[in-house]
Formats: structure tokens, sequence, C-alpha cells
């Protein structure tokens, strides 16, 4: 059984994507080389800073996760990467 994670990765531009994996620096490692396995909306946007990850109980707590991260305003997602925000709480 694997481990899953989600994490957040900042562009040049100051976006912010999230995504979740079973290897962040693996995960990291792609988006960066602007290879095909990276996000297509990491493309040209580098370079590219891992600013947070964590890890999830499951592969479907991940993705329920990521879907509420991917949904909060960038000031919240700030608050995530900072502490302020507990991804925990998210859960409910």
């Amino acid at each position: 059984m694997s481990e899953w994670y989600i994490y957040i990765i900042r562009t040049r531009l100051n976006t912010l994507y999230t995504g979740i994996t079973t290897d962040v620096e693996r995960r990291f490692h792609e988006h960066s080389e602007q290879g095909t396995t990276g996000a297509k909306y990491l493309k040209g946007k580098g370079p590219l800073e891992l600013v947070w990850h964590q890890l999830a109980d499951s592969k479907r707590d991940a993705a329920r996760l990521e879907y509420r991260v991917k949904k909060l305003k960038k000031y919240q997602k700030l608050q995530l990467i900072s502490g302020q925000i507990d991804l925990h709480s998210l859960r409910e």
C-alpha cells in the first residue's frame, strides 16, 4: 500500500499549483523537466518551487483534500503553506 501526498508548487509567475502523488520529489522533478509527464499548466512557468507537501491518509483522502485545496482562495492557500490553516480542517 502506497503513501499518498498532497503538494503545492509555486511558479515564477507566483501562481500556485496543487497535486497529489506517491513520490513528491519524483513528481516535482517531472514537472520541472518540461517533459511529457509534467502538468500542462506548469509548462513554461518555471522555475518552479515546491513550497508545501503533506502526507494524506489514503489516495481517496488525498484526492478529496486536493479538490478542497484547489477551491481555496490564494490567500487561504498561502495560509496553508505558512501553517496558519491545518490541512485536516479541510476534511469536513
